[in-house]
């Protein structure tokens, strides 16, 4: 009897350290920090509407300089990249449940204007134009990833995967002499306070 009562409080007891140390594991786990909803649709509905008006951009430019012109040629590069990068965030609206922004229509046809519009001044402003988006949305997608929990990790190395694309557009327009477009300066300025603009009404409608 004595061994059978001894037996009986050893499981007991290890039941007890059982229980006590699935309940310590879970409250770690419940205390990791998690996105914010609001942030995190703020961030998927404002990436899906640059990412729209980014295809639109180039689209514009490949409507003016053709699909076969060798700019057309690195043009095409660069929209390709963003239709993974749009295709993604559709993805993500729907798995994630967040409405896109109501201004889609506005960024169609404001993103395909800007696009024909630098083309028509000719490559040079077109890359120009190129290098100041891509600026303002690669250090965008920097400052999210911050934004981002250890639950979002997925989405924080998707995004990280894009900045590396966008930076590479950038780089792409300052080869190709986008620094003697004329009016440089003032141009890219102008494009980044546009895009910083959209990004921030984006957000919220």
């Amino acid at each position: 009897m004595p061994y059978i009562f001894g037996v009986t409080m050893v499981q007991k007891k290890k039941k007890i350290i059982k229980k006590k140390s699935v309940k310590k594991k879970n409250s770690s786990s419940s205390n990791k920090p998690s996105t914010d909803k609001n942030i995190l649709d703020e961030i998927i509905r404002v990436d899906h509407a640059g990412e729209y008006g980014a295809t639109r951009i180039y689209d514009g430019q490949i409507a003016i300089f053709g699909k076969d012109s060798k700019i057309g040629k690195t043009i095409q590069h660069m929209a390709d990249q963003e239709q993974e990068h749009i295709e993604k965030f559709n993805e993500l609206l729907i798995e994630k449940r967040v409405r896109p922004t109501a201004l889609l229509p506005l960024w169609n046809v404001a993103g395909f204007a800007l696009g024909a519009g630098t083309a028509l001044m000719g490559e040079k402003a077109a890359m120009a134009c190129t290098v100041a988006v891509e600026k303002v949305i690669g250090e965008h997608y920097r400052e999210q990833q911050n934004l981002l929990e250890e639950d979002e990790k997925d989405l924080k190395k998707t995004i990280a995967k894009f900045e590396k694309d966008e930076l590479e557009h950038h780089d792409i327009g300052l080869e190709h002499d986008a620094e003697n477009a004329p009016g440089y300066k003032i141009m890219t300025k102008v494009i980044e306070i546009g895009c910083k603009t959209a990004i921030a009404i984006s957000k919220k409608i």
